[in-house]
């Protein structure tokens, strides 16, 4: 429930055509929507996060760290759509932050690779989940009607569990 499909990004005003430097710079200049959008629990840790692995520089895009998780995200920006060499990468990024990051009582980090568009089998096939790596897409001009209609609804169950809680809480 902590990761999303899709992440609506409108609030940077990117223009049709933009690079993935482009929407970082963006996020991070409007790095308190991108945290309200992601939801809960997430704090910024780092941009362009560098590793060096056998002498050679990587580096992620953006690193945050979650609360109530107790692990570090690593965000990765890709343009267009989703392809399986993404995998390979982010899992590189995930084992360095096991090894050199992630500090005493924390849990194993988790991936979030963000693409303008997913391809379904792929994800499926390449069984992400037990990689610890999540794939969503991201939303930069608007809103399509059934994409509207699905955070409609996942904002009134939300909406109506927190009425529950308060009810419950009460007696």
């Amino acid at each position: 429930m902590v990761f999303k499909d899709h992440y609506v990004l409108d609030f940077l005003n990117l223009k049709d055509t933009f690079a993935e430097s482009d929407l970082e710079s963006a996020i991070l200049k409007d790095i308190e929507n991108f945290l309200i959008e992601l939801g809960a629990g997430f704090s910024f840790v780092a941009r362009q996060k560098r590793m060096i692995i056998d002498n050679t520089d990587f580096n992620l895009d953006l690193l945050f760290y979650h609360r109530k998780l107790k692990r570090l995200i690593a965000i990765d920006l890709k343009m267009g759509k989703f392809k399986a060499s993404y995998k390979g990468q982010m899992e590189l990024y995930l084992r360095y932050l096991e090894k050199y990051e992630t500090e005493q009582g924390e849990e194993t980090p988790i991936g979030l690779i963000l693409c303008a568009q997913g391809n379904q089998e792929q994800i499926e096939l390449l069984q992400l989940d037990k990689a610890n790596i999540k794939v969503a897409e991201y939303i930069t001009k608007y809103l399509p009607k059934e994409l509207l209609a699905k955070k409609l609804h996942q904002f009134t169950i939300a909406a109506q569990k927190l009425i529950e809680n308060k009810n419950i809480n009460k007696v």
